[in-house]
């Protein structure tokens, strides 16, 4: 659909709208897609509510207990190696 084509559609006794299937598909708004909407100065701006709450890092920030010594940075990354080397071999099977 080009993009000054113009679309309507026609608002219902009970507020629904109903957004036509070329433009539901694109943006990929499928059945039970939270929407916001946001009255703008130009019209009515409807986008894709986002799936998660935003946070800061601080709101997260040890929200995981550990238990024990912290480990260092080498000890870290070595494990990580560990992990990679691990599944890369058991994906090679």
């Amino acid at each position: 659909m080009p993009a000054s084509e113009r679309l309507t559609t026609t608002v219902s006794t009970k507020g629904q709208v109903i957004l036509p299937k070329t433009i539901r598909d694109q943006r990929h708004w499928n059945a039970g897609t939270r929407l916001i909407v946001e009255n703008t100065a130009d019209g009515v701006l409807l986008k894709a509510a986002p799936i998660f709450a935003p946070t800061k890092p601080e709101d997260v920030f040890a929200s995981l207990p550990h238990q024990g010594e912290p480990k260092t940075l080498k000890e870290m990354d070595a494990r990580i190696a560990a992990e990679a080397k691990r599944r890369h071999t058991r994906d090679r099977h």
